[in-house]
């Protein structure tokens, strides 16, 4: 995604750090490369090496601020703890946090494992929870700071063959309503985005059927797909001094489906 005269610059970001979990690919690399074109200082957090590497030597030539890569393992709260100190260590403070990072891999009820269940919701809710734990104090000595939670449309429309990955998603836009109403004294404000079918290049190469494809667009009002860069200027906007006022919110990204 390349900056665009289109689409708004927010001078409140330039300079801000914004850590984003799972910025390596999909989403979260979309919305990587556009905190970068607003001149953030960005720290993003993945597993997956190669594809950080392929952003970053990307992005080191795009003309915005160059991205620094974490490897973490966000499964693992004490690695993802250590990588916050480090990220502070580095930029001293952390001004934004979008809790990215999630699967979505499909899984029939009788196929639950105790073992599956707490890993699915490892990846795709526990993290969001410690990550915002451990930039709270920076957040909260600045008097300032935006967390910006990834849920999904999927608790909400009918969902079949994710139900452990669903239950999470719900249980984000819970967390984050009690987050916002703990932290608004601080300044801190918490939202919650929630996307719908997004093209990334993983749903294309795992779900993405004709069939799929007719029935998302018979129940979006848009009949076109939703692309990663659309949801990355959504958490610009939601992380940026243009929404001071706005906390507590959970935003349907989805083409009007919900």
């Amino acid at each position: 995604m390349e900056q665009s005269a289109l689409f708004a610059t927010y001078p409140s970001l330039r300079g801000r750090v914004v850590v984003i979990t799972g910025g390596a690919s999909g989403i979260g690399e979309a919305i990587v490369e556009a905190f970068a074109m607003q001149e953030a200082q960005v720290a993003f957090l993945d597993i997956d090496d190669d594809a950080a590497t392929r952003l970053g030597a990307r992005l080191a030539v795009a003309g915005g601020s160059e991205p620094v890569y974490y490897h973490c393992d966000l499964t693992s709260v004490p690695e993802a703890q250590a990588t916050v100190q480090a990220i502070l260590q580095r930029f001293g403070a952390i001004d934004v946090l979008v809790n990215n990072a999630g699967n979505d891999m499909r899984h029939k009820i009788a196929e639950v494992t105790s073992v599956f269940w707490d890993k699915t919701i490892a990846v795709n809710l526990k993290h969001q929870f410690f990550m915002s734990q451990a930039v709270i104090p920076s957040m909260q000595k600045s008097q300032r700071g935006s967390i910006i939670n990834m849920s999904s449309i999927g608790w909400v429309i009918p969902s079949t063959n994710q139900v452990v990955y669903v239950t999470a998603k719900a249980a984000v836009v819970g967390m984050t309503r009690t987050l916002a109403h703990e932290l608004g004294a601080d300044n801190i404000r918490v939202n919650c985005i929630m996307p719908g079918w997004i093209l990334t290049q993983r749903q294309q190469r795992l779900w993405l059927t004709e069939e799929n494809r007719t029935n998302v667009l018979a129940n979006q009002a848009l009949k076109r797909m939703i692309t990663p860069d659309e949801v990355a200027r959504l958490a610009l906007f939601l992380a940026a001094d243009d929404s001071s006022a706005i906390t507590n919110q959970s935003y349907a990204i989805d083409a009007g489906w919900v």
